[in-house]
């Protein structure tokens, strides 16, 4: 079993944006809702967005309007673009199933957003 790789996230201004992408193993990404999680220092990890195989998405209300998230079948990639990114949004972004697979949880990525 492969773990995902997270990537694009970086340091932003407050207002800004970020895309994320994750590449998942084709045999998970392709039979399972996806859903991109964030862990802040100290914090447990949250769901902030999930996208099913048929691409009806769902997200927590602390990012609805300015987050969205879209997947590409072919490439088994996902995505998470992020606006108006506020330093609350500061954490560490995975991607896993919904529900999470223990074991597929991949590095994630770094996003930091400076006010």
């Amino acid at each position: 079993q492969v773990q995902p790789v997270e990537s694009g996230g970086g340091l932003v201004q407050a207002g800004g944006s970020l895309r994320l992408s994750c590449a998942a193993s084709g045999n998970i990404f392709s039979y399972n809702t996806m859903g991109w999680y964030r862990q802040a220092p100290g914090k447990e990890r949250d769901l902030v967005a999930r996208i099913s195989t048929s691409s009806v998405t769902n997200y927590a209300d602390s990012v609805k309007g300015r987050f969205s998230i879209s997947r590409d079948n072919v490439k088994n990639t996902m995505y998470l673009q992020m606006n108006v990114l506020k330093p609350e949004d500061t954490a560490f972004y995975y991607c896993n199933t919904v529900p999470p697979i223990g074991v597929f949880w991949g590095q994630g990525t770094q996003v930091t957003v400076s006010s």
